[in-house]
């Protein structure tokens, strides 16, 4: 090149720039100097475009400018496009001047260039020539650029509405919002995986590296991209509150009702079914008393006792019938084995039925003449089952009772319920006969979680008289229901324990009596079982044994029923018992998983509860060694009912009652330390 051409270079940025040839550097390269006097070295690939025809000084590369951009308008080159695009051949710049602009001359020339290069619509570059694209390549560009600005557009509309929720105002979320939301809500629910993996939140940030639209998210609004990182900013923007239970977030269990389920929940309500059970047993005259928690909306069992001819008595346990508005396999059937069961949270319950049959016609309302299926049972003076009947029935539940209602008309010896002390008085003959039996118990003090107002309570579930009388009935009325099947071959869904292999006397007699004893024992009692077939269960010392009494809170026990009914019906059984094994797999699966967030869920709470109450002092037991050598320990609260981890600094020995206060709670990180206070300072 000669001295005073004028080139177009790209500097490291991209940006275009003009400059005047001074010399050569060495064999290949050139000096250039820029409008600014800056001098680059360049090597020929760098230099993209030579304006021919004279030659410049640096000084004169403004004016030239100033030429070429009156020629710089972007949307002519769809007027060329449109005259080339036929023929589709290709053209170069100082071609293209002479179409846009009828010139030639350099400043023509370079305003072409410039249009061309920077086109990346109509044109594509071909060496040195440019090619029009064809129309359909066109309009597929078109509909990329229009979507790219949607997008863009959309970004800065969600950008401007996050703004607004983190400012506090109410937002109105929109559909593409809600699906970032989501995505969002999915990774931030990861960090449960925390508790139940045990893992903590580097390996969990490396397992589950964030999807693309999150990642798109977090880096848009500056925030780490992060399972923490995600829940914090849906806190923040008011999408989930500082509690959100992540654990159930991370379950399959749903807690919403789908619209269908609803509207055939109403129907059945609007439009009652036909009742299959034509000749249930009208009890309405009896005395019916429903025992539940104050808190009970889902009443499903109430008891009776009657005096029979010559002196006998007869107890009835009055199960709802569910059955009675459903069928097997119908919509809310197949809702109610996806549930599995009702699920029980410190901040209240996911019903495994739609609320409005379940708290309402499904229930034994006081007053309201109510199906039930129910249990009439004659015991032996041992309290044995001597006798039995089962039907479909009618009832008239008389009293709704709590469990405090009941031991303060035990501890009075109220003359106008004479059945409660009856019912009563049978209850702990059958505690007896099943303890005669071999059965096995274990009384560990059991915390009771709720969580109203961001307050939280703690009680424990006291082993009153009253507890026991309902225990008692229910596990009757599971006896019953399983002697039954077994008689006439049923399949059922039977429950079973496997005879524990219990430390020997001498051993447990080492071990401090209560707590650290039955702590012992319990760790040594084998897991529930089910089967289609009979089973012992050691644990209730009963031979056989299903459960029976919560159809409206337990899909295992609505499956007792609709096998039970039919059967009673003398119609074919609704399941067979290769369909009835497939189904209980399924729902064991589910009852698990919701055994385990409502577990993982009151543990949480348990540990905010500690959280704040940094300055209370707890006195604790030491029940039993999790890590002897690291000196990990369990302990009970004794105040609350929990049983938690606590590492100690001295030694210590099972069933020594100390003193502690809460050092470090994280409910989201499942982390909890105490501290041992050696004394208590007088006020």
């Amino acid at each position: 090149m000669d001295k005073g051409t004028l080139v177009e270079f790209r500097v490291q940025n991209g940006d275009r720039r003009l400059g005047v040839v001074e010399r050569p550097d060495g064999k290949t390269r050139w000096f250039v100097v820029d409008e600014r006097g800056q001098s680059h070295s360049l090597a020929p690939r760098q230099i993209s475009y030579t304006v021919n025809g004279q030659t410049y000084k640096p000084s004169d590369i403004a004016s030239f400018q100033g030429q070429v951009q009156p020629y710089i308008d972007p949307s002519s080159l769809e007027v060329a496009w449109e005259l080339l695009v036929e023929d589709g051949e290709t053209v170069t710049p100082a071609q293209m001047a002479s179409l846009l602009f009828s010139e030639s001359d350099p400043a023509a020339c370079y305003a072409a260039y410039c249009l061309l290069s920077e086109d990346k619509l109509y044109f594509k570059q071909k060496g040195e020539a440019y090619e029009p694209r064809t129309a359909a390549q066109v309009a597929e560009l078109k509909h990329q650029i229009e979507v790219k600005a949607l997008k863009a557009k959309g970004q800065e509309e969600f950008l401007a509405r996050v703004d607004q929720a983190l400012q506090g105002q109410t937002v109105e979320w929109q559909r593409h919002d809600r699906q970032r939301l989501e995505a969002l809500e999915k990774y931030a629910a990861l960090l449960a995986d925390v508790v139940r993996m045990g893992v903590n939140f580097d390996t969990l940030a490396r397992a589950y590296p964030p999807p693309a639209p999150v990642l798109e998210t977090m880096n848009m609004l500056g925030r780490p991209a992060t399972p923490p990182g995600a829940f914090q900013l849906l806190i923040d923007l008011g999408w989930w509150d500082a509690y959100e239970n992540l654990f159930l977030r991370r379950s399959s269990i749903p807690v919403q009702f789908p619209s269908k389920v609803l509207e055939v929940a109403q129907q059945r309500l609007d439009f009652p079914p036909t009742d299959l059970d034509t000749n249930r047993l009208d009890l309405s005259h009896l005395k019916v008393y429903t025992i539940d928690d104050e808190s009970t909306t889902e009443i499903d069992d109430g008891l009776s006792w009657e005096l029979l001819s010559e002196g006998r008595e007869r107890l009835w346990v009055h199960i709802a019938d569910p059955t009675r508005w459903l069928e097997p396999e119908d919509e809310l059937d197949m809702e109610a084995r996806k549930r599995g069961s009702t699920v029980y949270l410190p901040t209240g319950i996911i019903p495994m039925f739609p609320e409005l049959l379940a708290t309402g016609p499904m229930s034994l309302i006081q007053g309201r003449v109510s199906c039930a299926l129910s249990f009439g049972v004659v015991l032996d003076e041992t309290g044995a089952v001597k006798d039995y009947t089962i039907h479909p029935s009618f009832i008239k539940p008389t009293y709704r009772l709590t469990y405090e209602d009941v031991d303060e008309m035990l501890e009075l010896g109220v003359q106008a319920e004479p059945e409660i002390e009856a019912i009563a008085n049978w209850a702990q003959k059958r505690k007896s006969w099943r303890y005669n039996q071999g059965a096995i118990s274990i009384n560990m003090p059991e915390a009771m979680i709720k969580v109203k107002n961001d307050e939280i309570n703690i009680d424990i579930l006291d082993d009153s008289l009253s507890r026991q009388l309902v225990a008692e009935m229910m596990i009757l009325a599971g006896e019953v229901a399983a002697s039954y099947g077994q008689a006439h071959n049923i399949p059922l869904p039977f429950r079973g324990q496997p005879q524990p292999e219990l430390p020997p006397d001498e051993e447990l007699l080492l071990l401090p009596a209560g707590f650290v004893r039955a702590c012992a024992m319990r760790r040594c009692m084998p897991k529930s079982e089910m089967s289609i077939t009979p089973l012992r269960h050691a644990g209730l010392g009963l031979n056989t044994y299903t459960q029976a009494t919560s159809p409206i809170r337990r899909y295992s026990d609505l499956l007792t029923h609709f096998q039970l009914k039919a059967h009673l019906r003398g119609e074919v059984l609704p399941f067979s018992a290769e369909q009835l094994r497939e189904v209980m797999i399924t729902v064991s699966s589910t009852t698990q998983e919701v055994t385990m967030v409502e577990r993982q869920t009151n543990r949480y709470w348990a540990l905010e509860y500690l959280r704040r109450h940094p300055d209370k002092v707890w006195n604790v037991t030491v029940l039993m060694w999790l890590r002897e050598d690291s000196n990990l320990a369990l302990i009970l609260l004794e105040d609350l009912g929990l049983q938690l981890p606590m590492f100690f600094k001295r030694p210590v020995g099972l069933g020594e009652q100390l003193l502690v206060k809460v050092s470090h709670a994280d409910p989201q990180k499942d982390m909890i330390q105490f501290q041992e206070i050696m004394y208590q300072e007088s006020h």
